[in-house]
């Protein structure tokens, strides 16, 4: 890119009445951050110490909820300094940089549903066989998946954007996402194909897989006994909320960002804080009171803290 592109602002344009209110969107968002924190952190924390928990998918939980504050925190720290500051900026090498952590976060959520699922139909459908399947090489495996094949596919991402040339410095949201999309000059071709590749091979792809599991779990659980469909149920269900959620958030990222659906600008700022808080939030809530033996231990630390 020409020397004059690359200092050149780019205005983070989402925001609704900062100047009266930007202490209170402070405050706010960074109790919610903080919340985000230490909520996924404890969850991680029990099933590291708790040697019960150090099953496959305790495993991918942990992982999950690890995505969790790696996805808040490539948002939350800059959208906070943007709230004290008096110009919402930001320059294309970093918001690109941005763009592609939160996308690969993105991706590695699907990868590691898509795991939990796998984990699920083997344990419910093919009991004897769970402890050869799901070994430990096995965990490691998906979980070096869930995490380098993003990164790679969006760092091919980056590198096709090297060379784009921008023409408009005014995003509509309140960080950098798919919306970068929009500064180019000249919309590139190659960039269209292969964000439907991405959104094919991170999101449609593992979304179908997961319901594909699903649905023969629920086959396989409704020839057997009640107490079958009952465990399958709870151990299934939090994972179904938490997929429900990240498809959402998908929703909304090809039908708001993308397509630049012509919304009023404070319901794209609900919209925009929604995601960002629901996502990360709803993660460990969920896996804390749905799932028995994490809601167990909780219970047993939260004793400890009164107590003391």
């Amino acid at each position: 890119m020409d020397d004059e592109v690359n200092v050149t602002f780019i205005t983070f344009d989402g925001h609704v009445e900062l100047q009266k209110y930007r202490y209170v969107y402070f405050v706010v968002m960074f109790a919610l951050y903080i919340i985000i924190i230490c909520w996924n952190s404890t969850i991680v924390y029990l099933i590291v110490i708790h040697e019960n928990l150090h099953e496959p998918m305790y495993i991918f939980i942990a992982a999950l909820l690890i995505n969790s504050i790696l996805y808040s925190t490539t948002i939350y720290p800059k959208l906070l300094i943007d709230f004290l500051s008096e110009e919402q900026i930001t320059t294309f090498p970093p918001c690109l940089f941005q763009s592609a952590v939160y996308y690969t976060m993105t991706g590695s959520e699907f990868l590691l549903l898509s795991a939990m699922a796998y984990d699920r139909y083997v344990s419910i459908c093919k009991p004897l066989q769970y402890p050869t399947i799901m070994g430990k090489t096995t965990v490691k495996v998906f979980l070096f998946t869930a995490w380098f094949v993003p990164a790679c596919e969006l760092g091919i991402s980056v590198v096709l954007y090297i060379n784009v040339k921008i023409c408009h410095f005014r995003l509509k949201g309140l960080f950098c996402n798919t919306s970068i999309f929009t500064l180019q000059c000249v919309p590139s071709v190659a960039l269209s194909i292969y964000g439907v590749f991405l959104l094919l091979n991170n999101v449609l792809l593992p979304m179908l897989f997961i319901l594909f599991t699903y649905i023969r779990i629920l086959i396989v659980t409704n020839r057997g006994f009640k107490t079958m469909r009952t465990k399958a149920l709870q151990t299934c269900l939090p994972h179904l909320l938490v997929l429900i959620n990240l498809s959402g958030f998908v929703a909304y990222d090809v039908i708001v960002v993308r397509l630049e659906s012509d919304i009023p600008k404070l319901a794209r700022l609900l919209l925009t804080l929604q995601i960002m808080v629901y996502h990360p939030l709803l993660n460990p809530l969920i896996y804390g009171l749905k799932m028995k033996e994490i809601s167990k231990h909780l219970k047993h630390l939260l004793v400890q803290v009164e107590s003391h």
